[in-house]
């Protein structure tokens, strides 16, 4: 696995202090936010692109880019993976992304404007598009085998892991690296959300800002950063001695055909991505010992969410850990997915279930256990992770600790 965050830049980083219950949340400083309702966000901080990639390769290429393919060169270190002329035709990509390089249409659009077409750079079209993530690993790497992305607003990081198995299980791929990236903090996005009233505007107390479930919430916090995992088949693990998180079952994807923004209210495609991923798995409710959820910190969200988990899980809904890691590094959008489906992972390997910070008044359409404001040792075998989009895209796998 590999991590960039805003709270940690490693996955033992990120780990320690989302178990700890701290905030990566502050003043906006990639751009003056005093105009913005908003001026916080969850930033990636002391993030050097050289470290990952070529200087010059790194200058032309977009952040979320940049965010891709130091997740990936961790991960890959992480897994003892070589891509060598033995495996690379059968080696897969599939990083996906909410909005891609759109810092980089702002800038080109600023230099178009200012200075006029000529002056332009010739490789913004590469910058911006969003299959670019996946392209610079395939080319860093020497990779041949199916490169994807795709685009289910803030469901893609859950998504790119259910196709990922999918490759797998088709035969199409016998290893593939798989996550997300986003990197979006720029002002016309900023003014965007604002004017929706998605955002918090609780700027005074940015690490008690984001509030999963809580009573008083008014919004998330938009963050940017990368989670990437290697997905392998489990005999070509075992037979290389590569390190064994944990299983991935099974996932689904389903859409609310609702609105634009807001989630079904009856929770309706959550439940059924929900049902399915559990279905795809070969597991019952009863079995999931914990669920990283979207938990967004919007007042729909929360509560759909709740509603969808209820009509799923039934009574066990009520005796299920869920947490939110939103709560300490924003809503990453389109990597959101990713870095739940890292936490839950985590949680198998450690025993240890992530907090939801900045809990202090549980919302009363909000009753279910969602492990409030400090870290809980339990024993993690199945663990659910939900990812829900604009457009009502939903996105959920299930994990199992992997046992030889």
């Amino acid at each position: 696995m590999g991590v960039v965050s805003p709270i940690g830049l490693t996955v033992e980083e990120f780990w320690h202090n989302l178990t700890h219950g701290v905030s990566g949340v502050g003043p906006v400083t990639a751009f003056d936010a005093s105009p913005y309702t908003c001026r916080i966000a969850g930033e990636v901080k002391d993030f050097e692109p050289a470290q990952y990639m070529d200087a010059k390769v790194a200058r032309r290429a977009s952040r979320f880019v940049q965010f891709a393919v130091a997740a990936t060169k961790m991960a890959i270190a992480d897994a003892c993976f070589t891509i060598d002329d033995h495996n690379r035709d059968s080696v897969a990509v599939v990083m996906n992304t909410g909005g891609g390089g759109m810092p980089d249409v702002v800038e080109g659009e600023r230099v178009f404007l200012t200075k006029g077409p000529g002056r332009v750079s010739p490789l913004l079209i590469p910058a911006l598009i969003p299959n670019m993530a996946s392209c610079q690993v395939s080319m860093l790497w020497g990779i041949h085998g199916p490169v994807i992305t795709s685009i289910e607003a803030c469901a893609s990081g859950i998504y790119a892991l259910v196709e990922a198995k999918r490759l797998i299980d088709l035969g199409e791929a016998e290893a593939v690296i798989a996550g997300s990236s986003e990197s979006a903090l720029i002002p016309v996005v900023f003014a965007a959300f604002c004017n929706m009233r998605a955002l918090t505007a609780r700027n005074g107390e940015p690490q008690k800002a984001c509030r999963p479930f809580d009573l008083h919430r008014d919004g998330f916090v938009a963050g940017e950063g990368a989670g990437v995992m290697i997905l392998e088949r489990y005999e070509d693990a075992r037979r290389r001695g590569a390190p064994i998180y944990a299983e991935i079952l099974g996932g689904s994807l389903t859409a609310d055909g609702y609105h634009v923004t807001a989630p079904d209210p009856s929770g309706y495609g959550a439940s059924l991505a929900m049902s399915r991923a559990l279905k795809s798995a070969g597991v019952g409710p009863e079995d999931i010992d914990y669920i990283c959820a979207h938990g967004t910190g919007t007042p729909l969200n929360d509560v759909s969410e709740t509603t969808s988990i209820k009509k799923v899980f039934g009574e066990h809904a009520y005796r299920v850990p869920i947490s939110s890691p939103k709560s300490m590094v924003g809503h990453l959008m389109g990597a959101a997915g990713a870095i739940s489906a890292i936490a839950c992972v985590l949680a198998i390997r450690d025993g240890i279930i992530p907090p939801t910070i900045n809990l202090e008044t549980p919302d009363p359409q909000c009753d279910l256990d969602y492990v409030p404001n400090v870290a809980r040792q339990s024993p993690v075998r199945t663990a659910m992770a939900n990812g829900f989009g604009f457009g009502g895209q939903n996105a959920v796998a299930v994990f199992r600790a992997c046992e030889d």
